[in-house]
């Protein structure tokens, strides 16, 4: 895929930065949001990366609901990419060592609606504390079990200085339901679930398919409790 920026070559002012944007942001929010025909960089940076093309299936593969393919070798820790899978957002996050501890702790634990995701919101190779196959890399549908909003990417508690103890995860700023990494909700917000897991396994070292079961599972994506 091949991006090109335009520019008005008449235009003699530029326009000034927003007061509101967050210098760090870049640093904070690495979030590819990648849809049919366009890719563009939630926050203050944009990226172009060279596994763009194989993350975007054409429209035909998307409207029958066949496995999509998606190269994570270009993932850094701490990021995030979106892709989408029967017309449904997939946030796939890789998550640094030290969120995949904060996922084990007992004061976060204590804080959340199903720590232990005993509501069937994913597939049985996935229903462990980290919510995926490889711990390393978080996979689940990017809709608010509440009213179907898509929730923002606010991996490091300092994303969220409003919200007391944040430690990093998912903010639906419709109704202010909140998820951790693994997608597990907060107690006290309006979402009823976990958010869900869909069907994938790696065909490779860093590459996974999204819409298939590993061999010697027959998970149904549409048995989950809410989408």
């Amino acid at each position: 895929m091949t991006t090109a920026a335009t520019h008005n070559s008449s235009s003699t002012s530029t326009p000034a930065p927003s007061p509101d944007r967050d210098p760090l942001t870049p640093t904070r929010r690495d979030f590819l949001f990648v849809a049919t025909g366009a890719m563009a960089a939630v926050g203050a940076a944009a990226a172009i990366w060279p596994f763009i093309d194989q993350m975007e299936p054409d429209a035909s593969t998307l409207a029958s609901g066949a496995p999509i393919d998606v190269d994570l070798s270009a993932v850094q820790p701490g990021q995030q990419i979106l892709v989408r899978w029967r017309d449904r957002p997939i946030f796939i996050n890789r998550r640094t060592p030290q969120a995949l501890q904060s996922l084990q702790s007992p004061a976060l634990l204590a804080r959340l609606s199903d720590p232990t995701s005993s509501v069937h919101q994913q597939p049985d190779y996935a229903d462990n504390w980290h919510r995926s196959v490889n711990p390393e890399f978080g996979v689940m549908v990017g809709i608010c079990t509440h009213l179907g909003c898509i929730p923002t990417f606010e991996p490091l508690p300092t994303d969220m200085p409003s919200s007391e103890h944040w430690v990093g995860g998912y903010f639906c700023t419709c109704h202010g339901s909140k998820y951790d990494l693994a997608g597990r909700v907060f107690r006290g917000v309006p979402a009823p679930y976990n958010l869900p897991v869909p069907p994938y396994h790696f065909i490779g070292d860093a590459k996974i398919r999204i819409g298939e079961n590993p061999p010697n599972s027959k998970f149904d994506f549409s048995t989950i409790r809410q989408i």
